[in-house]
């Protein structure tokens, strides 16, 4: 069997208005259309489609079953043409879509997420998927297309990114409770240098490793690395376990435990930045739409 012919919406919507009415005259009228024009559009969707879809006499118009059967059809798919219309129009927009958006848990007490929500309120049509891991782990994945933004801190350059940052921030030291500088108001990085140190591994990024232990490199001493953890939570808890000291960005900080001592740095003034980390040239609308709401 022939497959149907492609067919014109236009005379789709013609023949839909006198099915529903089965009255050229008022069809007519409904369009905006001439009579003789709206019949002629008719009898060119019957030729095309090789069936009668009407019957007409002097007196009246009826619906064959063929025409029946494409009256329910042909409301359908033209309702489902302005869905697919109008979603096209509103992702254009930048009013719905998906947006898969990483960041670094320390970023968390600056409010990063709290934006996310926001953004969610007012746009309820575009879905936002949230993923958490290193800076460096978030750019892979922004350099593959498997994000489309981060909020990274202290990121490594890299071609194809461009990171703007919103937020910078100062060092603190974080001690163990019984540690012999924790009854001090502030201490000077340089003191730590010599204390076993818990910190990332060296692959969650070159940049952030330089500018979290410069404070304490200053002398020319460097910590030695005793423990690795996998997030700032966990290096704070070792702390507090008594594994080491270390410096941390002062936001990272806050979610210490009580067995830990957060201290200022006297003298420091070295600063850890996050930003929005977005592939360069994306100037996708539902994108623009998050960073002007950010």
């Amino acid at each position: 069997m022939d497959p149907a012919p492609p067919v014109d919406l236009r005379l789709l919507r013609a023949f839909l208005a006198v099915a529903d009415t089965l009255h050229f005259g008022r069809a007519a009228e409904e369009l905006h259309v001439a009579q003789p024009a709206l019949s002629q559009q008719v009898r060119r969707l019957e030729r095309e489609l090789g069936v009668q879809l009407l019957t007409r006499t002097s007196r009246s118009v009826a619906l064959t079953p063929a025409g029946s059967a494409l009256r329910d059809r042909a409301r359908a798919l033209l309702g489902q043409v302005r869905r697919d219309l109008d979603e096209a129009v509103r992702i254009g927009r930048g009013e719905e879509g998906r947006l898969d958006v990483g960041f670094v848990s320390s970023a968390l007490p600056v409010g990063p997420i709290r934006l996310v929500q926001a953004f969610r309120a007012a746009h309820p049509l575009v879905r936002v998927e949230l993923t958490e891991g290193y800076t460096s782990h978030l750019l892979t994945l922004l350099a593959r297309g498997a994000l489309d933004l981060a909020v990274v801190r202290d990121p490594d350059p890299r071609d194809g990114i461009v990171v703007h940052v919103f937020h910078r921030e100062p060092f603190v030291a974080a001690v163990p409770r019984e540690h012999p500088l924790a009854t001090r108001p502030s201490v000077r990085a340089t003191e730590l240098a010599r204390d076993p140190f818990v910190f990332f591994p060296a692959h969650a990024g070159r940049l952030a490793t330089q500018r979290n232990l410069a404070p304490v490199v200053e002398d020319g001493h460097v910590p030695e690395i005793a423990q690795v953890g996998s997030s700032w939570t966990t290096l704070l808890h070792l702390v507090g376990a008594g594994m080491g000291v270390t410096v941390a960005p002062l936001s990272a900080a806050s979610t210490a435990p009580d067995d830990v001592v957060v201290l200022p740095l006297e003298g420091s003034s070295h600063v850890s930045e996050l930003g929005w980390a977005m592939r360069e040239g994306d100037e996708r609308p539902l994108l623009r739409s998050f960073v002007t709401a950010s």
